[in-house]
């Protein structure tokens, strides 16, 4: 006898799947000038349209991707699979804070400001009404994303490789078969901040405390102060909001600001390493506060960077002449707390090591090396961050490893990476096997004809 549960679930997805077929029928009749836009597939509770394929393939072709050869099955396929680790990130309560989707619809916003140059074109491009429509909508998206991204690591997040798991992998592939690595190398870092003078300071602290004064004495809006004047262009459109815990990778001073304040007051101006703060609390949410905040960056004037530059330059030519050696210059000098106590030895943010291939750096900074010998020092180099801020740079090649062909014992954390990645692979795939059987689908009879990877069409 069928399980009721199951019975009943089945029951709720045909309505759904009639719902959103019927939805769009009666959005047709409405406007018979629009094309229709059919329902192709349906995935728990999220439905796959035509207009998602569409969709799919512009996205491909402004990525640069050639899409001749890419088959509407293949696109739905993959659309299919992110509907499956997003209705699943649902039904597991997997939380993505609304701060974070916020923050990334602003910065998909400015981003295509910068290339269409103004809100108004990029609602002509999108074909949408108002803006207020179209960052909802992209939001939506994003979240779906950010779900389905977060779903996967849920899935993988337990899964570890031994030794011998390792051993093994690499044993399976052909020695004809291994892969070639490219040159790489170990390097290190003296990275040297300017400061601004204390007349700079000053301003910016003096315009924090005017902003304050406003807000607090006037009733001005923290908000609209913050669109108008913060320079964080992450919360910059959306009024300097965030929603925050004590565990949130914030600034320490931030966090410390914020959950000092009661709703609705405004905290003197603070120093992060980003800069200079106001914060208020809108809301206290429990362990979390609703917060806005303005960042000023004081201007550092053309003397003091020439001064900075000075300096550098100065450490480089004792490094080189041998009064100093590079380990200590950088735990001495550098301000850059990541590497400073290591002497300065960069990591690798992706494998965790310290190696680099070189073709796979930042092509400023391929440029920047790629000439360097083993124990070589670059020249005084001049960066800025994501605020704009200026800095200077020193950077030494610790180690150089050339082009070679996969090696068990000197390569083995990339062989490590690479098995971890095809263990995580087929524990994603038994995941997706065992819940395209748990799941309602339901896929067009149009595309019952593709060869998916994957049962996703049920017999």
């Amino acid at each position: 006898m069928p399980n009721k549960k199951k019975v009943i679930k089945s029951i709720n997805n045909i309505f759904l799947t009639l719902f959103a077929i019927s939805a769009i029928t009666v959005q047709a009749q409405e406007n018979s000038r629009k094309k229709i836009d059919g329902v192709v597939a349906v995935i728990g509770d999220f439905v796959v349209l035509e207009s998602d394929i569409d969709k799919a393939y512009v996205d491909l072709k402004n990525q640069g991707i050639n899409t001749s050869e890419i088959k509407r099955c293949q696109l739905l396929g993959n659309l299919m699979e992110t509907k499956l680790y997003t209705h699943h990130a649902i039904q597991d309560s997997i939380p993505v804070p609304d701060a974070q989707i916020d923050a990334q619809v602003n910065q998909r916003i400015d981003y295509m400001k910068q290339n269409l140059g103004s809100e108004e074109k990029i609602l002509k491009f999108y074909r949408k009404d108002n803006m207020t429509d179209f960052k909802k909508e992209l939001g939506e998206v994003l979240k779906n994303q950010a779900l389905s991204s977060k779903m996967q690591e849920k899935i993988v997040e337990e899964v570890a490789i031994t030794p011998d798991e390792v051993k093994q992998f690499f044993k399976s592939i052909p020695k004809d078969d291994r892969p070639e690595i490219g040159t790489e190398i170990e390097m290190s870092q003296i990275v040297i901040k300017p400061k601004p003078d204390v007349s700079a300071v000053k301003e910016v602290e003096d315009r924090l405390n005017s902003f304050r004064n406003d807000v607090l004495k006037n009733g001005a809006s923290f908000a609209t102060k913050a669109v108008l004047y913060s320079q964080d262009p992450g919360s910059r459109s959306t009024g300097g909001k965030y929603v925050i815990s004590r565990k949130d990778p914030f600034a320490k001073e931030f966090k410390e600001a914020a959950f000092r304040l009661q709703e609705g007051e405004v905290s003197k101006p603070f120093k992060t390493d980003f800069g200079y703060h106001i914060v208020t609390v809108d809301k206290i949410l429990g362990q979390k506060r609703e917060v806005r905040h303005i960042l000023l960056v004081p201007e550092i004037s053309s003397e003091v960077l020439n001064k900075y530059k000075s300096v550098s330059d100065s450490l480089r030519k004792s490094v080189l002449d041998k009064k100093i050696t590079f380990i200590s210059a950088a735990q001495q000098y550098s301000d850059e707390k990541e590497t400073r106590a290591d002497g300065g030895i960069v990591i690798n943010p992706v494998s965790g090591d310290k190696r680099f291939e070189l073709t796979k750096l930042d092509p400023i900074l391929y440029e920047q090396v790629s000439d360097l010998e083993e124990g070589g020092i670059s020249k005084v180099l001049g960066e800025q961050d994501r605020q704009g801020n200026k800095f200077f740079k020193i950077i030494k090649i610790d180690k150089k490893i050339p082009d070679h062909i996969a090696d068990f014992g000197r390569d083995y954390i990339k062989i490590q990476e690479l098995a971890l990645k095809e263990k995580k692979l087929k524990a994603i795939k038994k995941w997706q096997k065992e819940k395209i059987i748990d799941t309602y689908i339901k896929v067009s009879k149009t595309y019952n004809g593709c060869e998916f990877q994957g049962g996703w069409v049920k017999k």
